[in-house]
């Protein structure tokens, strides 16, 4: 049981930490497509996901090309502020692939051309906030997907 996390170019290494942490105590595995903001090796990547960055099941790719290269035929959603609907609305499946991207950017505009039946956002209730932190917007999605694949844990 669990997902896979992708994170396309991420920048800021203290919430990929975090979102490593995450993948972690979720059952899931970490995916990250290049190129990184920060170095792998980065103290701050490692200090945000504590003692458990040697226990994630990592992924790494050169690029998004090469990530869906070695991943073809895998159920995928997407995750972006764009999205018309909400992640409550998604149906997840256990080892489903969720797509993020970078924190100043979001995901790749030909990615979500190509992709628009399946992205979604998570609502936010002010016009005043253009997103929320990648991390929280990861356990946001991880947890309503735990939640809907085994709602008795």
């Amino acid at each position: 049981m669990g997902y896979n996390i992708v994170l396309i170019e991420p920048e800021i290494p203290t919430n990929t930490g975090n979102i490593g942490r995450l993948s972690l105590a979720s059952g899931s595995n970490l995916h990250l497509v290049k190129p990184f903001g920060f170095e792998i090796n980065d103290t701050r990547l490692k200090r945000a996901g504590l003692d458990y960055w040697k226990h994630i099941n990592l992924f790494i790719y050169e690029d998004i090309a090469d990530f869906y290269a070695k991943n073809k035929n895998k159920k995928m959603f997407y995750f972006s502020s764009h999205g018309e609907k909400t992640h409550w609305e998604a149906n997840f499946e256990d080892e489903q692939f969720l797509i993020f991207g970078k924190e100043s950017t979001g995901l790749p505009p030909e990615m979500i051309e190509n992709n628009l039946d399946k992205i979604y956002k998570i609502p936010l209730h002010s016009e005043k906030v253009r997103s929320l932190n990648l991390a929280n917007a990861v356990s946001i999605v991880i947890y309503e997907g735990l939640r809907q694949i085994s709602p008795s844990i």
